[in-house]
């Protein structure tokens, strides 16, 4: 199993910035991806970014150039650098990780894993 914990959500006026983390534990075995999607009321779920275990980072046009993923493979951890927040920001910002886990002493496989999510609010 892997659990995933969010932090770093909050209120924030436009054009300010927050840092959301995340931080992935239990069985796990290695983590191919890590990254952050989001889901405003009323809309799907969509990818805001991932990065991958070589540190390739992929953004949604939305959001390029405003935010910054990285991530410690030695601690796995995912941050994101939100920065010239706009209303259409807000959200709630969910954790994601695809990768090998263990179960009962045993391989699992790749498996995708989310977070129970971090509210972002823009607002002035």
């Amino acid at each position: 199993q892997v659990q995933l914990v969010e932090s770093g959500g909050g209120l924030v006026q436009p054009g300010g910035s927050l840092t959301l983390s995340c931080v992935a534990s239990g069985s796990i075995l290695s983590i191919n991806v890590m990254g952050w999607f989001r889901q405003a009321p009323g809309k799907q779920r969509e990818l805001v970014a991932t990065i991958t275990s070589g540190s390739t980072a992929t953004y949604a046009d939305a959001v390029q150039g405003r935010f910054t993923i990285s991530r410690d493979n030695a601690k796995n951890t995912v941050d994101l650098q939100m920065n010239s927040l706009k209303p259409e920001d807000t959200a709630v910002y969910y954790c994601y990780v695809r990768g090998k886990t263990t179960r009962w002493g045993s391989p699992r496989g790749l498996l995708d894993y989310w977070g129970q999510g971090t509210q972002v609010t823009v607002s002035s």
